[in-house]
């Protein structure tokens, strides 16, 4: 007796054909990850082209210029206001702490949280900082007219 020959489903060949004709279209640089990938590295490259003079990293920055903003606040939490993992905001407090630039203490509160704040020298690097900071912004948006830098910051707020 002969062994049936499995034929497969209409609709499993139509999406076979359908993955098929995908993988042909795929265009790598029109793909939204590689995009902002790319202007990701373009900020970056602004950043340290702006911030060189401070020698900071911007996931530095972004600790201390929350920190200016919020005041003194627990480690967690400020990992969280920064969109950064436990792992990376305790490596970054660290090297901004062996810096001089912010204080740790104790949560009076709650002894397990360590409160993150700025000393009288971060205090001031930070303001020097923010005082060029958005020189970043404008030098990375600078291929885009006023109005459609504002809207691509509109949609792109929508996605972070």
């Amino acid at each position: 007796m002969m062994a049936a020959v499995r034929r497969p489903k209409p609709d499993a060949a139509k999406k076979a054909a359908a993955r098929e004709a995908a993988a042909r279209a795929y265009v790598l640089e029109e793909q939204v990850g590689f995009l902002l990938r790319r202007a990701q590295q373009r900020a970056t490259e602004q950043f340290h082209a702006v911030m060189a003079p401070f020698e900071i990293t911007p996931t530095q920055f972004a600790a201390l210029a929350k920190l200016d903003d919020v005041g003194p606040t627990s480690q967690n939490q400020l990992g969280r206001l920064t969109a950064m993992d436990p792992a990376t905001i305790f490596s970054v407090v660290g090297r901004l702490a062996r810096r001089g630039w912010v204080t740790l203490e104790p949560d009076p509160h709650d002894g397990r949280l360590v409160m993150v704040g700025l000393s009288e020298a971060g205090s001031v690097a930070v303001r020097q900082m923010k005082a060029v900071a958005a020189d970043v912004s404008a030098a990375t948006l600078a291929p885009l007219s006023v109005d459609e830098a504002r809207v691509f910051l509109a949609l792109i707020g929508k996605l972070a």
